[in-house]
């Protein structure tokens, strides 16, 4: 499976459009070469770089989308996934763009094709879907950007 994004490239910088500092839209994301036997997708985009006391755990989660069908080749520029959305860091489900706030950050959008649905609902946390995605994954990818304020 294939992870990309026609906005920027992977280690590359993320335009400020799809930050806090532009219109903090979703940047296009692509998905190509997904298992025949996927049932579906999952998308997560986080930050591991943020300060330990702004997050003891040091990462800030940004977009969390699970469930999404495994026919699904584009999100298009500034829209949701089908799917089931999932909280973000804020308190949200979503995108929340980057919005780092002392220095540049890496920004990581993991896709994972998984061998079944979830079974959970609207508003799981990251640490609930990666918990019950663990013995389901059959393919996985990621893109990276990095961003920093100016």
């Amino acid at each position: 499976m294939k992870l990309t994004s026609t906005a920027f490239e992977n280690e590359g910088t993320i335009p400020s459009k799809y930050t806090c500092d532009g219109e903090n839209v979703s940047p296009p994301i692509q998905f190509s070469d997904v298992p025949a036997e996927a049932e579906s997708l999952i998308l997560i985009m986080d930050d591991p770089d943020v300060p330990k006391h702004i997050r003891e755990d040091g990462v800030w989660d940004h977009w969390v989308a699970f469930n999404i069908p495994p026919d699904t080749r584009e999100i298009p520029e500034g829209r949701e996934p089908k799917g089931t959305p999932g909280l973000g860091t804020n308190g949200d489900t979503g995108y929340f763009g980057p919005c780092p706030p002392d220095r540049e950050h890496r920004y990581f959008f993991r896709a994972y094709a998984l061998d079944a649905t979830l079974d959970l609902p609207e508003g799981s946390d990251k640490v609930t879907v990666e918990r019950e995605m663990t013995t389901h994954v059959i393919d996985r990818d990621y893109l990276m950007g990095r961003y920093e304020r100016r």
